[in-house]
């Protein structure tokens, strides 16, 4: 078998053994022997979050970083294959384009386990420290007390926990010497797509679908308002919450209830429901309204390119790349890392689509952007 065909052999044969844990291939695929590329590599284990692969945010960042960026593949229903140059390098992003060299493959083999339930969370991970994986990674603040809880059980083992800290029963942040943890600064994100946002509307009226409602996503408000206000202080900012990450049709509702009340730009944060609100716009714009939406995480113009103003990155997959990277180089350490603009952990994609005073806005973002890096300018937390 070649090297761009391998699947290893635990993330086929032993996930029957956890019943909360979804295979990565078609039931009608037979297990694989493992085969290992030649010369020096070694398995990295990935924990997605609830959503999964498809959810065209967070989890698929992650598997970017993993998998075309450290393992240099790209997944296909019938398993792993080769990825091109071209397919590496176009999937950076114009923010990180010129360091494609610094980003080249590691010579891993990836090993991804979705979860159905959050109660999965701790037996997958468990089940990557067993199969003994190089660096287990978990993304997602849900999965914070089963990264803590596997992490003690395993103190040789690395681990990465992507967007919280590790918390003590008091809710204070607390550190293992195996796990690094990553957090980013989303309000400072928010608060250029709220900026944006204030620049376009034409109702004075904007909107934000937000998931659960949580200190996570109530950041992404306080940001996202602070932005608006900066920029068209008489504008009203109207947020719904739908409870959820995973409701794509409920998303969808309440991303057309927003729009039936003159809202012309839409915040979606909200995962798999945010998915959903992208959809209504999309639907809206196709039937002539002029409106927008800006995303959250990974850049969703694809999904609704004549809809999709920008989107707030959070560069998980920067941030998987690197774990990797410096677990390879032994010097993965543990302890909190904070990343926002500064850093280039958050960043706004590219403003594709045009509208009126498209130039101006540009360069107020851009002095917006730039007063932030410097500390002048403090986005407010909720």
């Amino acid at each position: 078998m070649s090297p761009s065909r391998h699947i290893l052999c635990l993330a086929l044969c032993l996930l029957a053994a956890s019943p909360g844990c979804k295979k990565e291939q078609p039931s009608t695929t037979p297990p694989v022997t493992e085969a290992r590329p030649s010369g020096d590599t070694s398995t990295v284990g990935l924990v997605l979050g609830l959503g999964g692969r498809g959810d065209h945010a967070f989890n698929d960042s992650a598997l970017r970083g993993l998998e075309l960026w450290a393992a240099g593949v790209k997944y296909e229903k019938a398993g792993y294959e080769a990825a091109s140059t071209p397919e590496r390098l176009s999937s950076l992003g114009a923010d990180l384009g010129a360091r494609a060299p610094e980003l080249a493959p590691l010579g891993i083999t990836p090993v991804v386990l979705q979860s159905r339930v959050a109660e999965d969370y701790e037996p997958n991970l468990q089940l990557l420290a067993d199969q003994q994986v190089s660096l287990a990674m978990g993304v997602g603040f849900m999965l914070e007390n089963a990264v803590e809880q596997v992490a003690r059980r395993n103190p040789k083992l690395p681990f990465l926990l992507v967007d919280s800290p590790l918390l003590d029963a008091q809710g204070r942040a607390l550190t293992l010497p195996n796990v690094r943890t990553v957090i980013f600064r989303e309000e400072e994100g928010c608060f250029l797509a709220g900026a944006l946002a204030g620049l376009v509307t034409k109702t004075g009226q904007v909107g934000m679908v937000g998931g659960m409602k949580i200190p996570l996503v109530q950041r992404y408000e306080a940001g996202f308002r602070a932005g608006v206000a900066a920029t068209n202080p008489k504008a009203t900012v109207l947020v719904n919450y739908t409870g959820s990450f995973t409701d794509f049709a409920l998303g969808k509702q309440v991303g057309q209830d927003l729009l039936l009340k003159n809202t012309d730009v839409l915040f979606a944060a909200a995962g798999v429901d945010g998915l959903g609100a992208i959809q209504a716009v999309k639907e809206a714009r196709d039937a002539g309204q002029p409106v927008y939406v800006i995303g959250v995480d990974s850049d969703p113009s694809h999904l609704a390119p004549r809809a999709v103003l920008s989107a707030v990155i959070k560069r998980v997959d920067l941030v998987v790349y690197e774990a990797i990277r410096d677990q390879r180089q032994g010097r993965l350490q543990g302890g909190n890392l904070s990343l926002g603009l500064k850093e280039g952990g958050i960043a706004l994609s590219p403003v594709r689509l045009d509208f009126p005073g498209k130039e101006e806005a540009l360069r107020t973002l851009d002095a917006l952007r730039a007063r932030i890096i410097s500390g002048e300018l403090k986005v407010p937390l909720p």
